[in-house]
């Protein structure tokens, strides 16, 4: 069997790589980066870290190469080829892959292929399944748009693994080598799959997906921004050094708590389901090994502060099922403490708060300490 992993990074290698081999594909790697290209077709083996802590373990993925995604012959045959395949490139890079995508499908129908490819795509983006079979759809004909609509299953993933900025300490001398959590599950839309539902280990197959995607974006990262945000306020460089102190562990506890609340009774989940996750986080948030600083876990607040992301987001669904968000807009507060630009005005510009409950979160956020 055949995998093809379209992104060589933290989340291609250090993730759903080591998922498809454990399933027992042979993965392709697809990237630009050439000197990885050139040590996965050199060893055909790399090493994955497991951080639990205090202790750790490498365990090795094998059977794999490296394709150069710069030579569209390249894709074409990975492609071809593919039983399954994944994306985990950045939604910015997403529009640049559409085309090679599209070229690669063409040639696989070309050959008389008939099996349907199911792409997991592992991108921090709600829709991202709309919005990549709508960029490789502008590059085809009405009949290769047909193909794609029963041939191609664009099927959503919640990535939530944590995997840190790789520094050279933890590469320690093996480009290849990417440190991670222990955390392992990987939930996967049932119902956007076309044909057999291909096997990979870990995966949690779920429908309708979009529980699974709210409850990454409104409790995992809208906790850990939070934690990032009121760490700032109290000097704290790490994210583990920030979650160990009590009374802010407490505040996002509360905050957590009140998104898994709503997000309960939005899709009908039991809440206690939910809670376990939210205190298994915390856990995790508190991992020393990884090493997340709180400037790279708070950073870009125009983003993170939008209507529809972790923490507008999660107060929002709050306020719609009838539970209390006071905890939720402390994080929002602690946000405009982040940086030193205007951050009141990124939040009139993007929130889309009222400008009573704006004029709230200010007056909030000078109280904080």
């Amino acid at each position: 069997m055949k995998a093809v992993m379209y992104g060589a990074g933290n989340i291609g290698r250090g993730f759903i790589g080591q998922l498809f081999c454990l399933s027992g594909y042979d993965v392709s790697f697809l990237d630009v980066n050439k000197d990885v290209i050139n040590a996965l077709n050199a060893e055909h083996k790399y090493p994955v870290k497991i951080l639990y802590g205090d202790t750790s373990e490498e365990k090795w993925v094998t059977n794999v190469c490296g394709v150069d995604s710069g030579v569209q012959e390249n894709v074409n045959k990975a492609v071809a080829e593919a039983d399954v395949m994944a994306t985990a490139v950045g939604v910015n890079i997403l529009k640049f892959i559409a085309k090679p995508i599209a070229e690669a499908l063409k040639v696989r129908w070309q050959q008389n292929n008939p099996k349907p490819l199911n792409i997991i795509i592992c991108e921090n983006l709600i829709g991202a399944d709309t919005y990549l079979k709508g960029l490789i759809a502008e590059n085809m004909n009405d009949g290769e748009k047909d193909k794609l609509n029963t041939l191609v299953g664009f099927v959503e993933a919640s990535i939530g693994r944590m995997v840190p900025v790789q520094t050279p300490e933890m590469q320690d001398g093996n480009i290849l080598r990417v440190c991670v959590e222990s955390y392992a599950a990987l939930p996967l839309d049932s119902a956007a799959v076309v044909g057999e539902r291909p096997h990979i280990e870990g995966a949690v197959w779920f429908t309708p997906f979009e529980y699974y995607i709210q409850r990454k974006l409104f409790i995992h990262n809208m906790g850990h921004a939070m934690t990032a945000y009121l760490g700032k306020i109290r000097g704290y460089e790490y994210i583990w050094q920030a979650i160990g102190d009590a009374d802010i562990q407490k505040k996002v506890i509360k905050a957590m708590t009140q998104s898994a609340l709503a997000l309960s009774k939005r899709h009908g989940v039991d809440f206690e389901q939910i809670e376990e996750h939210v205190f298994d986080l915390v856990n995790r948030f508190g991992n020393k090994q990884l090493g997340d600083t709180v400037a790279r876990v708070g950073n870009d607040l125009k983003r993170k502060l939008d209507k529809n992301d972790r923490l507008v987001g999660a107060y929002n669904m709050c306020k719609e099922q009838g539970v209390g968000n006071d905890a939720i807009m402390l994080g929002i507060a602690a946000a405009l403490k982040f940086e030193d630009t205007d951050t009141e005005a990124i939040l009139r510009e993007v929130s889309g708060l009222s400008a009573a409950e704006i004029e709230k979160i200010v007056e909030l956020s000078k109280t904080i300490l």
